[in-house]
Formats: C-alpha cells, structure tokens, sequence
C-alpha cells in the first residue's frame, strides 16, 4: 500500500520543510531509493546466492545464519559476524574481500539502466542554488555511484561520495560512518549543520547516531508512519515539496532578489 502524494503547497509541510533547509549548510543524500532506483523491485536473493557458493568453497559449510540470508548487502554482514564469531579457528579473509568485489560488480551492472527518482534533478539544481553542499552516503560502493553521477551529468552537483567501507561492512548504514565521513569532508561541519535525505530505516538511525536532522521520502505508508514515529523531522512522499521549499527560499533570497530586478 502506498500514501497518495502531498500537496507541494501544503502550508504546514512548506514551512517545516523551509525551516529545515533554512538550518542546515549541507544535505547528505541516500543513493539507492533516493537519488535512483537502483534494483527496483527486483529481489538481490540472486546475488547472495552467489557469494554463499564462493564462501562455501572457501570455508566449507557456512553458520545456518549466512545460509538463511537473502540480501545483498545482508549477507556482507552476515559473512563478516561469522568471520569474528570463527576467531578462534582462522578463517581465510578471502570471500569477504570477494562478497564486496561481488556486490559491486552487480551495482556497476545495475547503475547502468537505474532511474532517477522523480524531481530529483530540480530538486539538486534548488539546493545548489541555495549554496546547499551536497554529500552522497551510500551503502553502495563508490565506484557504482560516481559512475552513474557521471552517466546523469549530476557528478559536480555533490561535493563528495562516501560510499560503503569495502573493508568494514560493519560500517554499513545504520551504522554512521559514511555520515561521520561525509561531514569530514565538509571541512569538519557540525552535525547540526546538516540535514540527511533517506528512504529507509537504517538511514534514520544512522543520522540520529551522527547528530544529523533527517528528512524521510518513502512513497510507503507503513514506512512514512515509522519514520515519524521513530522521531524524523519531517517526512515526504516525493521530492516535489523539497523542490518548492528550496524555491521558496531562493525567492527570498536577496542575491535571487537583485538577480531578478
């Protein structure tokens, strides 16, 4: 089930989202989901299928729990906590160097017919008018995401891509390392100064752990009451209402004003 679209007038909506582009120095954006559709509604069952043959060739029988995964960026993690839990009994490091060289292969392979989420190009040439810096945080590798920046012509829109740890998968979303990076590269930006665009849980808890605001967009009713229940800031259903606030705000700009006259 999915929640019909917000009014990009909705008064309300307008002045919470004014507010919080007007706080804010940057914006950390979420990849997949946020910025494209990157496997669409397509299961990765296929892709950690494929790891767990190259892991069971290395290590033999793998934990029931890497077995059971279904996920592509699950059964990363699901490898990495086998690895420490074996400890004891060394395990080759091999296939979680591999499961990453894997994932990626598939990412590369995806970014290349990815869609851009509705309004999102509008949307970035409004922040950036708004002297807004831009931050990709993504749990995709790096070299997937600025090849499609690249392929969109989106690349010099954002600052940096801080993309998925190919040696700590832990460091993973919700973990807040990639926002923690992200904000480093913005010459050390206070938290506060910042403002995270994401689809997904994983990415509210990351920026509560950072201090960062959090701005949902989820077309999924179920996920939009989540997010507001587990404390965003504000909660969109597309990137048209963001798109009208950041204009709203350029108007009234004195540089937008003096442009103008």
């Amino acid at each position: 089930m999915t929640t019909k679209r917000p009014p990009s007038g909705d008064p309300r909506q307008q002045e919470a989202l004014c507010g919080l582009l007007e706080e804010v120095d940057a914006v950390l954006v979420a990849f997949d989901g946020t910025i494209c559709d990157l496997f669409g509604p397509a299961p990765t069952a296929h892709i950690a299928e494929e790891i767990k043959a190259m892991a069971r060739e290395e290590w033999g029988v793998l934990d029931q729990v890497v077995e059971d995964c279904d996920d592509s960026h699950g059964i990363l993690l699901a490898l990495r906590d086998m690895y420490k839990r074996r400890s004891p009994v060394p395990l080759s490091h091999m296939p979680l160097d591999l499961a990453h060289r894997i994932v990626t292969r598939h990412e590369y392979a995806a970014v290349a017919t990815a869609e851009a989420a509705p309004d999102l190009e509008p949307l970035l040439d409004a922040l950036t008018a708004l002297c807004k810096r831009l931050v990709v945080v993504s749990n995709n590798a790096e070299g997937p995401v600025c090849e499609y920046l690249e392929r969109e012509q989106l690349q010099s829109k954002f600052v940096d891509v801080c993309g998925r740890d190919p040696h700590e998968p832990g460091h993973m979303k919700p973990h807040p390392d990639s926002l923690l990076r992200a904000l480093k590269c913005l010459e050390g930006l206070a938290p506060s100064g910042a403002l995270m665009i994401g689809d997904q849980l994983t990415d509210l808890e990351a920026a509560q752990k950072a201090g960062v605001r959090f701005l949902g967009y989820t077309h999924d009713a179920a996920r939009m009451r989540e997010m507001r229940q587990g404390g965003a800031d504000w909660v969109v259903a597309s990137h048209a209402p963001v798109f009208t606030a950041a204009r709203t705000l350029l108007a009234a700009t004195p540089r937008a004003a003096s442009t103008s006259s």
